[in-house]
């Protein structure tokens, strides 16, 4: 009777034991969980970090991520609105927000990963059939280059450019309307690359080259207009200055003539017969060349006027 009494107190000890050893339970940092108790939850979700407490043997801890998750999609070939099929290559950032309804809707982590393909690439690919294919391409702040292009389409359709970083957020916002319902929160959404087959990667490099020398043309003209303007511009101060220098040394030249005949007139005065005398000779010496002889008239005024200077 004494050796039973001391098996069963040995038998309760180590129930105590085993009891309090499946009773509490560590939850660490970056981690949150439900209790469930006969695979059905029990409770709010646990997400203080600590030591917690459970009822032994008959409820379970089930633990989630808290921190933030990354989805990354497989490549899908998506058709564009302008009718170019490419293949979009995505990534997310999700993170649980409500463990207990994630664990009713959704059960594990890797049943979210195909979650999100559905829901996101569902999401991808309506934004991208609404959308022509240099809006998928392009970044939104790319407006000084792109505007000019296209100014027409989007007057005549009336839909504002988008870009490929609007395009993600409304990727984002459309599709975290279905992850709310699963617990489960997406954080961004992101084209990570976009390829092309190979018939739309040649129209998307004859379209590049053909917008670039369409800016090469824009640049070049503005340049060749500047150009014509600054010409005209030191044309025409060069041809106000040489107007300007010309009517200077006319005055100048003028003036210099005047002060010369006014001193060749006081000069000539004081002497008259040497003032004909000279004019004489230059009008001589215009007349007559280097290998001409001169026969004057006794009855000329030159031949008196060396015949009166001789006698002299």
């Amino acid at each position: 009777m004494k050796q039973l009494i001391q098996i069963v107190t040995l038998a309760l000890v180590v129930a105590f034991i085993l009891s309090l050893w499946d009773g509490f339970y560590i939850l660490r940092e970056g981690q949150q969980a439900v209790i469930t108790q006969f695979g059905a939850p029990v409770g709010d979700s646990k997400t203080s970090a600590g030591l917690q407490f459970k009822l032994p043997f008959i409820q379970r801890v089930r633990f989630f991520e808290k921190r933030i998750l990354i989805w990354d999609g497989d490549p899908n070939q998506i058709a564009t609105n302008d009718k170019t099929f490419i293949f979009m290559d995505n990534t997310a950032r999700w993170r649980i927000t409500d463990a207990l309804r994630f664990l009713q809707a959704v059960g594990t982590e890797i049943r979210a990963q195909t979650l999100l393909d559905d829901i996101i690439n569902g999401a991808v690919r309506d934004l991208v059939n609404q959308n022509d294919l240099i809006e998928i391409i392009r970044s939104s702040d790319w407006n000084k280059e792109y505007s000019f292009a296209r100014s027409r389409d989007a007057e005549m359709n009336r839909v504002p450019a988008k870009g490929r970083d609007k395009i993600s957020e409304m990727v984002l916002k459309q599709a975290s309307q279905d992850t709310l319902k699963y617990g489960i929160e997406l954080i961004d959404v992101m084209f990570k690359r976009v390829n092309y087959i190979q018939s739309v990667r040649e129209k998307v490099y004859s379209r590049m080259i053909s917008e670039r020398k369409r800016i090469a043309a824009e640049k070049r003209s503005l340049g060749e207009g500047r150009k014509a303007e600054i010409l005209g511009k030191v044309d025409r101060e060069l041809k106000e200055i040489t107007s300007e220098a010309k009517r200077k040394a006319t005055e100048i030249r003028g003036q210099a003539d005047a002060e010369a005949t006014a001193l060749y007139g006081k000069t000539y005065n004081k002497n008259v017969e040497f003032y004909f005398f000279q004019k004489s000779l230059e009008s001589y010496h215009n007349i007559i060349g280097e290998n001409t002889s001169l026969i004057l008239s006794p009855k000329s005024e030159l031949f008196h006027y060396l015949e009166s200077t001789l006698d002299r």
